[in-house]
């Protein structure tokens, strides 16, 4: 009966939201990441986490040779494959590398920041594989990173956790847990299972899932998966044009109710303290120094704003229409 009545708040204030949106802080700020890099506040970045698999395992050879019937390690092609992908991201892509192997004392071998070619081929050249598959205490960390960085980039952008490995986790019930946690956080999750005899156990609840039993399909995947995260990144910005349209009623509905709600960025909290670890206290460290920014850039108060004219303006039209005679 009064909807007639609410429509041009509800445009109003639709409009007053999506102007919001689009002209908060987009110009690259500074602040500290996760290991003292320095990350930009853009709000529309793309982010994405390679976690890549540098365990003992990583040094044995494809099982099967490369197209010239050369024997070549697997963690060689992983390095090779970034290294040659990483000319297709965009410039205006957050990415960071997350190495678990007992060779390297920090695991954040490039922080997530904005891409360096440089310095992340720099870091990359230095992975060396040693050890054992902790993955699911590096898939926290690499998911409380990208938690922390939405929390600067207001909720805004997308999140991306691209794992490459080649063996079972040690802990695959912590491992479920993570990945259901990090998915209800509206985090992708990637994975590339590397000549493995099995799928990898997280096939099939993961985002995505792609084998690479040789040496050609490890660079393919990784360029499919990177790729995708550009065009992403391309269909987002033009997203943002689609929406400068003349607004119906269930637009402006729908439209407040989808910037309003916001996914949750606490971080993961463990269900067990016993997880599988080469470095629990360096990885975790990691973890609350990313966490401690941001604790002021919370849009509570914005939403609280919203929540205030929508409801200013329902009890205005409906003393209104009262107020009419019959």
């Amino acid at each position: 009966m009064y909807f007639q009545y609410l429509r041009p708040t509800l445009s109003l204030i639709a409009w007053s939201v999506l102007i919001f949106a689009y002209n908060s802080p987009t110009h690259a700020t500074e602040s500290e990441g996760s290991n003292g890099a320095d990350t930009s506040l853009a709000i529309h970045k793309e982010n994405i986490v390679v976690l890549l698999d540098a365990s003992g395992s990583m040094n044995d050879p494809f099982s099967v040779t490369n197209q010239d019937n050369e024997s070549i390690t697997k963690i060689q092609v992983a390095k090779e494959a970034l290294e040659t992908v990483l000319t297709q991201l965009t410039e205006d892509v957050n990415i960071g590398l997350l190495v678990f192997s007992v060779a390297h004392s920090d695991p954040w071998l490039y922080p997530l920041g904005m891409k360096d070619e440089v310095r992340f081929l720099s870091a990359l050249s230095s992975v060396e594989a040693g050890g054992g598959t902790p993955l699911a205490q590096y898939m926290k960390s690499g998911a409380d990173t990208l938690l922390a960085q939405r929390e600067r980039q207001f909720n805004y952008g997308s999140y991306r956790l691209l794992i490459i490995t080649d063996g079972q986790a040690k802990s695959a019930e912590l491992v479920n847990t993570y990945t259901s946690a990090i998915k209800d956080r509206q985090i992708r999750i990637d994975v590339i299972g590397v000549d493995m005899e099995e799928e990898h156990t997280l096939a099939t609840v993961v985002d995505s899932y792609r084998r690479a039993d040789n040496p050609e399909q490890l660079v393919e995947a990784v360029a499919k998966v990177l790729a995708e995260t550009s065009t992403d990144t391309q269909n987002g910005n033009n997203s943002q044009f689609d929406l400068l349209q003349p607004l119906t009623e269930e637009l402006a509905i729908s439209l407040i109710k989808a910037l309003t709600k916001a996914p949750s960025n606490q971080p993961i909290r463990a269900e067990e303290e016993k997880v599988e670890s080469v470095r629990p206290q360096n990885v975790d460290q990691t973890a609350r120094n990313t966490n401690k920014s941001s604790a002021s850039d919370n849009p509570k108060d914005t939403l609280i704003l919203i929540g205030f004219l929508i409801l200013s303006g329902v009890i205005f039209f409906i003393f209104r229409s009262r107020q009419k005679p019959n």
